[in-house]
C-alpha cells in the first residue's frame, strides 16, 4: 500500500482519484458530475494504492491560512473495510499539519459520523443537504 498526493490535474494520479470520484460518487451515489468536479486545480488530491491499483482518495481544499477542508473522501467497494479510509484521512491530515494548518473541516455524509467522529472530527450546526445527500459539518485541530 502506498499513498501518492498531487496539485497537478494533469497527472495519472489525479486521474486516478478522479476516476474513484466517478465510480463512488456519480456512479454508486448518484451525485451529478457537474457537481463532483469543481475547483480541482485548488487542491491537492490524494490516491491510497493496493499492489499499484488505485483503491482510495481524498482531496484538501485551501480554506484559508490555517484550514483545509477535507473533500471527497472515497474508497471503491472492493476495498472497503480494509481502513484503507483511515489511513488516506491520515495522510492528508499529516500533509496538512506539515504545511502549517492548525485545523481541518469536512461535510460527512451523515452516514459516515461515526468514521469521522473515531478519527477526532466533531460535528457542528444543523445537517443539511449537498447534492441531495444528508450531510453534517465537523472540524478537527491538529
Amino acid at each position: 500500500m502506498t499513498i501518492k498526493h498531487t496539485e497537478d490535474i494533469h497527472s495519472t494520479i489525479y486521474e486516478d482519484a478522479l476516476a474513484i470520484r466517478k465510480e463512488v460518487f456519480v456512479t454508486e451515489q448518484q451525485v451529478p458530475l457537474s457537481l463532483e468536479v469543481e475547483d480541482e486545480e485548488l487542491c491537492v488530491h490524494f490516491v491510497l494504492y493496493d499492489d499499484n491499483e488505485p483503491a482510495a482518495t481524498v482531496r484538501l481544499f485551501p480554506k484559508d491560512n490555517s484550514t483545509y477542508k477535507i473533500q471527497r473522501m472515497a474508497v471503491l467497494k472492493q476495498y472497503r473495510k480494509k481502513g484503507y479510509g483511515r489511513k488516506i484521512m491520515i495522510a492528508a491530515e499529516e500533509y496538512a499539519k506539515n504545511v502549517g494548518k492548525t485545523q481541518t473541516l469536512l461535510g460527512a455524509q451523515t452516514h459516515a459520523l461515526a468514521f469521522y467522529e473515531s478519527m477526532g472530527y466533531e460535528a457542528f450546526g444543523d445537517e443539511f443537504l449537498d447534492a441531495g445527500i444528508k450531510h453534517f459539518n465537523m472540524k478537527k485541530e491538529i
